[in-house]
């Protein structure tokens, strides 16, 4: 039956070329134009290297501080310090690894009597390459005796290899950041714009610099932030159980202030939406808001693409009529032909998604720019194991079979309940 149906819908495409392009390209770009959509939310949640534990990750960006006993309204909210992400954090026991790290800021990268250039630069511990997966091509990370000794070693991706050296074989070679000299430990692969949390193109041991200073409100606020590595998801209730619990010991700690964290530690899609510390995000606006542009992106397309489908049906009205004659019912006739126009959705569907592929390699450093930091030295940049995932052509053959109902539901019902006598006359 099934490969009936398929031979009848290639039959139709052939049969009317002109009706069937029209079709079969507006479908095509209706599911491009929902999977770009669709891509840009995924590429801020669905993992991939360095960031291929996602799922089983937890983020804290921001800190809340404020007075003991006042009132949360009135309160410093950022960055935290050094000393408040390894008392509330770094201290946990349940996670597999948490790491510290700072926001990435440009720093001047060169070899001695070399020539300066701008690198995005990022200050962590050693357990950053447990929570990461970085690929090396090149050296090893920084261990926990350097972190914590702050021995001046860094660890950079291939591109500020070449550029410093003109290869990729650089361990054990100088490396000047600031005109500071550092010991380059490893080289690991680019990293795109749009993993944000593992991001840099250098990487140096927190306690190799001053970073450490750089705090206040009584050392409780900083430039730092934290990742867990969960061992499963299922973790994630006793992480933030544990969590609590630190963060009351270390407020018990304090004389006179006392910290929040507004509802983290958030998984990557909460992370991803949080963008001010002094709130949380309304996850289920966000979720309404996008079913919504789902809703209007299929609707619209699925109108016009309905008339096409009746047309191409007034056409085989007497086919319709010969069929029932012979024992057909209109339930049969139904599903026919949505099973049939089902085939050519899904024939555009995938020329749809190779639409978005295609240009969202092409046009990455635009589409995904709202995903990335102002003041970073790369564009955004995309291949394709960042966009193609099992939930994305989960997604496409659902919008798949959406827009197949909505565009051929009616006409199918109505060809459906046409009388034997008049179908066989073509009235």
């Amino acid at each position: 039956m099934i490969k009936q149906y398929i031979q009848q819908a290639i039959y139709q495409l052939r049969a009317q070329p002109v009706l069937s392009a029209i079709s079969v390209l507006g479908t095509a770009l209706a599911i491009c134009l929902i999977m770009v959509i669709v891509m840009m939310q995924q590429i801020k949640t669905e993992p991939y290297a360095p960031e291929s534990n996602r799922d089983r990750m937890l983020h804290v960006k921001w800190m809340t501080s404020f007075q003991k006993g006042g009132s949360i309204d009135y309160s410093s909210n950022g960055p935290m310090s050094i000393q408040t992400a390894r008392q509330c954090f770094r201290a946990l026991t349940t996670p597999e690894a948490v790491t510290i790290y700072s926001i990435e800021h440009t720093m001047q990268a060169s070899i001695p009597k070399g020539t300066a250039f701008g690198v995005d630069m990022k200050q962590t511990d050693e357990q950053f390459w447990k929570v990461f997966d970085f690929s090396f091509v090149d050296g090893k990370p920084f261990d926990e005796a350097q972190s914590e000794a702050g021995i001046p070693v860094a660890v950079i991706t291939e591109s500020v290899a070449r550029a410093l050296y003109g290869t990729v074989q650089v361990s054990g070679k100088a490396i000047h950041l600031n005109y500071a000299p550092f010991r380059i430990a490893g080289v690991v692969r680019d990293v795109s714009t749009l993993a944000t949390n593992a991001y840099a193109q250098v990487w140096v041991p927190y306690r190799s610099t001053d970073i450490d200073g750089m705090s206040w409100y009584k050392n409780i606020m900083g430039a730092m932030r934290v990742s867990m590595l969960a061992r499963s998801k299922n973790d994630f209730a006793a992480i933030r159980k544990e969590c609590e619990q630190l963060r009351l010991k270390y407020n018990a700690g304090l004389k006179d202030e006392e910290i929040a964290y507004r509802d983290q530690p958030d998984t990557q899609e909460v992370s991803a939406l949080r963008k001010w510390a002094n709130g949380s995000p309304d996850i289920k606006a966000e979720r309404n808001k996008r079913l919504l542009v789902y809703a209007i992106l299929l609707i619209i397309p699925a109108i016009n693409l309905s008339s096409m489908t009746q047309s191409r049906l007034r056409q085989r009205v007497a086919e319709i009529g010969v069929r029932r004659s012979f024992g057909s019912t209109r339930g049969n006739i139904m599903w026919q032909v949505l099973a049939e126009n089902l085939v050519l959705t899904c024939i555009a569907g995938l020329v749809g998604l190779l639409f978005c592929v295609l240009f969202a390699l092409a046009f990455g450093s635009t589409l995904f720019s709202a995903s990335t930091l102002m003041l970073l030295n790369e564009a955004p940049t995309v291949d394709v194991m960042m966009l193609m995932h099992t939930s994305t052509f989960g997604y496409a053959l659902l919008f798949c079979l959406i827009l197949n109902l909505l565009s051929a539901g009616i006409p199918a019902w109505k060809a459906s309940r046409v009388s034997i006598t008049d179908a066989l006359s073509n009235q």
